[in-house]
């Protein structure tokens, strides 16, 4: 009852904003937002709850970007509310083309499988770029223009967005509750000792992953139908996985908010840096300072930090700051 009563709120008032504000630049850094904190949300299912940090997110964005567009070639489906009709089995999908990835992936830890998923990014982007019959290539796969009304053009992708947000922020909520959660807070604490007393670590793994790469496929679905051309280079860019990285870890890592607020801070930003100046490529220096600065300054992300510092000012104030000084 807690947790409903703030994500509530908080999805009423991303409901009203389209109405609130009706400048299409504004709608396209709102929908932008909303889509890195899905990004962010699915990303944190492995990279916080489990701690797996996966590099290679963004090849499963593309891959959802790319099955929308072939449902589209091979099916007809129109260019109305239709399409979102089948991002479900996008996602399905994508799931499901993730799982022998994982069992694959899983068998590595740590760092060793952070280089392996970057690998799978690097390797989803050349057969992007080779398989033409299917990607069509360098040359890029053209989508049905949405017949939308110019001046309302955003709204149907951004409540897409906003309801693929509220499905990813309600089931990492169900996800830390569950057994599933429980077997991945081991995982991430100690996997040798969470195997030895009996935890299905395997499992847990794959379900994780499995989730995780569903719900970004489904985001690249939404983006593919809103642009309506896909080019390899920016439906499999690994610029996504970092941002998507970079929101986790500056919101906080493994928390049901972090990442939404990291999206919510860096999205906006990161927009507006690369109108202004996206040809040199120098807002790329600026994800690397605030990367750099989070790790030094906020290594836990801000939530964790600023609930440390509330638990820190309870505690003097039921004791005293003498006694407080002396916990460990």
């Amino acid at each position: 009852m807690r947790t409903a009563a703030p994500v509530a709120g908080f999805v009423a008032l991303l409901a009203a904003f389209p109405f609130l504000v009706t400048a299409p630049w504004l709608m396209t850094i709102a929908l932008f937002t909303l889509m890195y904190a899905v990004l962010a949300s699915a990303w944190n299912l492995v990279g916080g709850y489990a701690g797996y940090p996966s590099l290679g997110h963004a090849a499963f964005f593309g891959l959802g970007a790319y099955a929308e567009a072939i449902w589209f070639q091979h099916h007809g489906i129109g260019s109305g509310l239709a399409p979102f009709a089948v991002l479900p089995l996008v996602g399905l999908a994508v799931a499901a083309a993730g799982l022998p990835v994982a069992w694959i992936a899983m068998r590595t830890r740590s760092d060793v499988f952070a280089i392996v998923t970057i690998t799978l990014l690097f390797v989803a982007q050349t057969l992007a770029y080779n398989l033409r019959g299917i990607t069509h290539g360098a040359q890029g796969m053209a989508m049905p223009v949405p017949d939308f009304a110019p001046a309302t053009f955003e709204r149907p992708f951004y409540y897409a967005m906003l309801a693929l947000l509220v499905f990813a922020l309600l089931l990492s909520w169900a996800v830390l509750r569950s057994r599933l959660g429980l077997a991945l807070l081991a995982v991430r604490a100690d996997e040798d000792k969470a195997r030895g007393v009996g935890v299905p670590v395997g499992t847990a793994k794959l379900g994780a992953f499995a989730l995780s790469v569903g719900i970004t496929g489904m985001a690249g679905g939404v983006w593919a139908y809103y642009l309506s051309f896909i080019y390899p280079q920016f439906a499999v860019d690994p610029l996504v996985t970092i941002a998507m990285v970079l929101m986790v870890f500056l919101g906080g890592r493994g928390t049901l908010w972090g990442p939404v607020l990291g999206a919510f801070v860096i999205a906006p930003a990161q927009q507006y840096l690369a109108y202004q100046y996206g040809a040199s490529q120098l807002y790329l220096l600026g994800y690397a300072a605030l990367f750099v600065l989070v790790m030094l300054v906020l290594p836990r992300g801000v939530l964790p930090t600023l609930a440390d510092r509330w638990r820190r000012r309870r505690l003097r104030a039921d004791v005293g700051p003498e006694v407080a000084v002396e916990q460990p």
